[in-house]
C-alpha cells in the first residue's frame, strides 16, 4: 500500500485539504482522531494524567478535558515532553494497526493526516509526504478568527509545533494554502497527479 503523510501546522488549512481528499475517495487514518480513541483503548493513559497532572484536568463525569490539558501542556514543555513520551508509543502502535488492516483491505492509497507528523518521527514510515502550508500572519488570523484565543495561547500553540518553513525542507511536496479554496484543491490534485495516483487506481 502507498503510504502518504499529510501534514501542517495550527491555522494552516491541513483539515481542509484532508477533507478534500476524501471528497476524492482516498482513505484517511487521522492520528487527531486515534490520539483521542487511544484514551478508550488504553485507560493507562488517563491514570498517568491523573497521577501525573491531577484530577483538575477531568470533568464532573470523569471524562477529559482535553481543552484544558492541551493549553496546560503547550505552555508547559517539560511536562509536554513528559506526557507525548507516554502517548505517542500508543497513538503509532493504533495508527500502524489501522494502516495494516487497510493494507490488508486490498487498498492500494491511504494517507495519515497527523499535525505533529514530522516531530514524532512518523514521516520516515510514509512513502511521501505532503505539508499544507500558510505564512504565520494567516497562521494567526486563522486560528484567531477559527478558535477565538487569546494571542498567546495561539503562539503557544504555534510554537510548540515545528516551524512551517523548517518542515518544508523535510517533505516531498508544499501545498500553498494562503490563497483560496480553488487554488488549494488545484495544488493538491497537480501532487496527485505528479504521484500518479488517481480515484480509479484505489
Amino acid at each position: 500500500m502507498y503510504r502518504i503523510g499529510l501534514t501542517g501546522g495550527i491555522g494552516s488549512g491541513k483539515s481542509t485539504v484532508s477533507a478534500y481528499l476524501k471528497e476524492l475517495g482516498f482513505q484517511i487514518v487521522d492520528a487527531d482522531q486515534v490520539a483521542r480513541d487511544v484514551l478508550d483503548i488504553y485507560p493507562e493513559i488517563l491514570v498517568f494524567i491523573r497521577n501525573e497532572f491531577g484530577e483538575c484536568f477531568f470533568c464532573e463525569n470523569g471524562t477529559l478535558n482535553r481543552r484544558k490539558l492541551g493549553d496546560f501542556l503547550f505552555f508547559n514543555r517539560q511536562k509536554l515532553a513528559e506526557y507525548e513520551a507516554v502517548i505517542l508509543p500508543f497513538i503509532k502502535k493504533e495508527i500502524s494497526s489501522r494502516m495494516e488492516e487497510l493494507e490488508k483491505s486490498g487498498l492500494s492509497v491511504c494517507f495519515l493526516d497527523a499535525p505533529t507528523l514530522i516531530e514524532a518521527g512518523m514521516h520516515k514510515f510514509m512513502d511521501k509526504n505532503i505539508l499544507v502550508w500558510v505564512d504565520r500572519g494567516t497562521q494567526l488570523k486563522r486560528v484567531r478568527k477559527r478558535d477565538s484565543m487569546e494571542y498567546a495561547q495561539i503562539m503557544g500553540r504555534i510554537s510548540s509545533q515545528m516551524d512551517l518553513d523548517k518542515k518544508k525542507e523535510m517533505v516531498d511536496f508544499v501545498v500553498d494554502n494562503s490563497a483560496g479554496i480553488e487554488e488549494t484543491k488545484r495544488e493538491v490534485r497537480e501532487i496527485l497527479a505528479k504521484l500518479g495516483i488517481i480515484k480509479g487506481a484505489i
